[in-house]
């Protein structure tokens, strides 16, 4: 049955419901925000939902842009704080979430100060309302394919499409002609990519706690040579040169990593920047005709006979 319950001093949804007892979800949230013609509108959502702006914006009575009513506007127009406010009796327009309209039995404001109403249902204790989508998606709602629930991820955008329609073409008076011969104006679109934010999102999915893992159609090389302490062996410089030589001449882009650090630190440089392959010649690899070989991926290494390494790269690369 509709009661009213005195909650002093509860001004959220969170307090009211701890107060009460009840699930946000069983709450209504009204919000009261600038209409047109200087007026109000209400805006009604479970107390467990927000408000999506874009949405809002596009409700016949909100005024653009969408701006709460202040405080003292909502006191002066309505009688109480904007924590007791609720959907009943009020001489404004009501548009309500279409989750919130299909509530029973719930709590809400009384719009009287230090108030809320308990057990109110639609269409008994104040008049059905009108409903449109204006909340947020949250992980669990139904897909808008019928695919399932949905799930909520981060992201980032690296392409956009905007479609200008005929507004900048009007103006150049920019025309073709159609299948009749007619001149008619172009419909413009604007397409964009982020370069930059392509990276920073390859990068942001495919990393590890040594460093980046470029996916191979983006990487900056497909391969890392890093000989150790070639410096020390002109045999061993020898063969990398050659390597190196019938690598690019396989079409094989290589990094060479001919600096003179330890293994440990070329190793560590090499998994930081990330290259998908690398291969490691030794004084006692060539002794034995291997080269070591590790992906960036890989666990562990492993070692290829040195007269099957171009081949072994490029079979990699292929699949």
């Amino acid at each position: 049955a509709l009661r009213t319950v005195a909650t002093p001093g509860q001004e959220s949804i969170a307090e009211v419901s701890r107060f009460l007892g009840v699930e946000p979800a069983r709450c209504l949230k009204t919000l009261i925000v600038e209409g047109k013609d200087s007026g109000l509108t209400a805006l009604v959502l479970r107390g467990d939902h927000e408000l999506n702006p874009r949405k809002a914006e596009k409700i016949e009575h909100v005024a653009l842009p969408l701006t709460l009513a202040s405080p003292e506007r909502v006191k002066a127009a309505i009688g109480c704080s904007p924590g007791s406010l609720g959907p009943r009796d009020l001489a404004i327009p009501i548009i309500a979430d279409h989750s919130a309209a299909q509530l029973a039995d719930f709590v809400c404001g009384a719009n009287t100060e230090g108030q809320h109403l308990t057990g109110v249902n639609w269409g008994r204790d104040l008049p059905e309302p009108q409903s449109a989508d204006l909340r947020e998606v949250v992980a669990g709602d139904p897909s808008p394919s019928g695919e399932g629930p949905l799930k909520i991820a981060r992201g980032i955008e690296i392409g956009h499409i905007f479609q200008l329609g005929d507004k900048y073409s009007r103006a150049m008076k920019a025309t073709c002609l159609d299948e009749n011969g007619e001149a008619v104006t172009l419909i413009m679109g604007c397409y964009g990519i982020g370069v930059s934010r392509i990276v920073a999102a390859a990068i942001e999915q495919n990393h590890d706690d040594r460093g980046i893992i470029w996916p191979q159609a983006i990487a900056p090389f497909q391969l890392a040579l890093a000989p150790i302490n070639m410096q020390r062996s002109g045999r061993l410089g020898e063969v990398v040169e050659r390597l190196y030589a019938e690598l690019l001449a396989a079409g094989i882009e290589v990094l060479y990593y001919d600096r003179k650090e330890r293994p440990g630190v070329m190793f560590n440089d090499l998994e930081l920047v990330g290259i998908p392959h690398r291969l490691v010649p030794s004084e006692r690899g060539l002794d034995n005709d291997t080269l070591e070989y590790q992906g960036r991926r890989d666990p562990h290494p492993s070692h290829i006979k040195l007269d099957e390494a171009v081949a072994f790269i490029k079979a990699r690369l292929a699949g």
